[in-house]
């Protein structure tokens, strides 16, 4: 039986992890899927769940389509709801967790901000850190992690391709998407997500199939149900074709 819904991620998938243009016409044509599988409700309507924050994701649902399911951002802190316009951050999440994540900012800003480091905009209630030596800022993990552990601050930290995301441990995308299946009462069972990075693996014990595009990483391919034959964009179209087959 086909999947209801496919939660798929952005960078990597349905744009490049650099910061090259986005493939408008693909775009277009997931768009028109989305409207489809939303008039017509021959297919499943494609959402999101991104580290990336909050506004970009709302911003990549209307770019898509998708009027109807609920998105994930920032990790898992957030859903957005587009039929509703509004947004839900984990109730898990404290004041106490808000300050320390302010905390890890004013660390961040003193102690490797001289080294050439910034601070991705946008983010409420994770800090993610960029370098253009991806290797010089992957060197820095330990130093962030042992940082962490000083203060007792309750961040995971890890590595991306580009990125490190520092995320409260107790919030992910993996966590979201059970808060996703709460809100919209589709069943696991009926879900296909697509992923192209290891951090998107916790997504795949949350739901029935996992598939992703040929630029995954290779740990990521190993798992998947399906691997595209072309990579991003066109290789999510190509799984979402193999989906109305299932």
């Amino acid at each position: 039986m086909p999947p209801a819904a496919v939660i798929c991620d952005i960078d990597g998938c349905l744009a490049p992890e650099t910061s090259e243009a986005m493939d408008a016409d693909a775009l277009a044509r997931l768009a028109h899927w989305n409207r489809n599988a939303i008039r017509e409700g021959d297919r499943p309507i494609v959402t999101l769940c991104s580290g990336r924050p909050e506004p970009f994701v709302e911003a990549m649902c209307r770019l898509i389509a998708n009027t109807r399911l609920p998105a994930i951002a920032e990790n898992g802190v957030w859903l957005y709801m587009p039929d509703a316009n509004r947004y839900e951050r984990d109730p898990s999440i404290t004041q106490s967790h808000l300050d320390a994540v302010h905390a890890l900012e004013s660390w961040a800003r003193r102690e490797l901000g001289p080294r050439g480091v910034t601070i991705q905009p946008g983010k409420s209630c994770s800090v993610t850190l960029y370098h253009e030596d991806t290797a010089y800022l992957r060197s820095l993990v330990p130093m962030l992690q042992t940082a962490c552990r000083a203060c007792a601050w309750p961040f995971r930290v890890s590595m991306t391709l580009l990125y490190i995301n520092c995320d409260l441990a107790f919030v992910s995308k993996g966590t979201a998407v059970r808060r996703w299946i709460a809100r919209t009462g589709i069943d696991r069972a009926h879900l296909l997500a697509i992923g192209d990075t290891a951090g998107d693996l916790v997504v795949r014990d949350e739901v029935a199939r996992f598939a992703c595009p040929a630029n995954a990483q290779e740990r990521v391919r190993e798992q998947a149900d399906f691997v595209a034959g072309k990579p991003e964009i066109e290789g999510v179209m190509e799984i979402l074709e193999w989906a109305r087959t299932l």
